[in-house]
């Protein structure tokens, strides 16, 4: 089969799409013939040796996709030709992926493969978000850091289906009618004096804050009001910046730390999450946008597009 690989850590230039030997089912896993790949940015620290990664060289990225069965290798409910993804599972980026039976989530009709490799993690992040860390509750007031990102997007659309007010908080002008047009409430720049214009809005401060960036922390706590909730998912911004921490106690802020792989611990969990998170979906009243898509073969222009920023959407690849 071909894969896009890696047998050293570095830039983009390291990956090589070549032939490589196709899984061996191990007791307890299907063989799935991909169809889309999500791409991640995990993905990129992985490349570059900051995570580390499974296997041994040439190694193959990738943990999240959708495809079909092709050997059922006699699972208790699916069968081949059967539609699948998964969020958690190494080796993606390949045309065929061994997948632990636990892992397999069955796609409804009505979800394309292209949607599903588009949502898997990042759908099943929000899911966990706005019901674990944080049950989002009508009438309150939420902060979503990155709003325009892949999951930025999600969070804005399910709190508001939840019933909250939603301030968004973007890095560029253009993004701000991306936010505004998924019902955000109000959206407003990194650049501008944004702890100004959240008060404004909001002067008790907002009850919770999805913070994913980590650099802007202090201004996140200070915007949160007295018994209000930060959720940490993220350091995009590299490392966290706390500020004076006598703040937290004046204001008994509690702050929670948020890991999807804390919560997708077995295959009841996968299916009650996806469940939901496809209802969302089916029903039209979470929207994702349109993927930017690159063949398989063209790994290395797909990570060169993500590392720019290029794109507000999920980027796929496709075998």
């Amino acid at each position: 089969m071909k894969a896009l690989t890696l047998s050293a850590f570095g830039s983009s230039d390291v990956l090589e799409y070549k032939e490589v030997n196709a899984p061996q089912l191990k007791a307890g896993e299907v063989l799935v013939e991909m169809k889309a790949i999500g791409l991640n940015f995990a993905d990129l620290m992985r490349r570059s040796g900051t995570y580390p990664m499974r296997g041994s060289a040439p190694y193959i990225n990738g943990f999240e996709g959708a495809g079909i069965v092709k050997d059922s290798n006699h699972h208790p409910r699916l069968k081949a030709g059967d539609r699948i993804a998964f969020a958690d599972v190494p080796f993606a980026n390949a045309e065929l992926v061994a997948v632990p039976f636990e892992n397999a989530v069955p796609l409804p009709d009505a979800v394309s493969f292209e949607m599903a490799a588009s949502v898997m993690l990042q759908g099943l992040t929000v899911q966990y978000l706005t019901t674990d860390s944080h049950a989002v509750r009508p009438g309150e007031t939420v902060l979503v850091h990155a709003a325009a990102g892949g999951v930025g997007q999600l969070l804005t659309q399910v709190c508001k289906l939840s019933g909250a007010r939603v301030i968004g908080l973007v890095s560029a002008a253009d993004k701000k009618d991306i936010v505004q047009s998924l019902g955000a409430d109000a959206v407003f720049l990194y650049s501008g004096d944004w702890k100004s214009q959240v008060l404004e809005l909001c002067p008790q401060g907002v009850d919770v804050v999805y913070e994913s960036v980590g650099t802007t922390m202090e201004t996140s706590i200070a915007v949160t009001g007295t018994l209000g909730h930060i959720v940490l998912f993220g350091l995009a911004g590299g490392k966290l910046l706390l500020g004076n921490p006598l703040e937290i106690i004046a204001k008994s802020i509690t702050i929670t730390g948020g890991d999807l792989w804390n919560y997708l611990v077995s295959e009841d969990e996968r299916l009650r999450r996806s469940v939901q998170l496809f209802g969302w979906l089916t029903s039209g009243k979470v929207k994702v946008a349109a993927p930017t898509v690159f063949r398989l073969s063209e790994g290395k222009q797909a990570h060169d597009f993500m590392e720019g920023r290029k794109s507000t959407g999920k980027i796929l690849m496709v075998p």
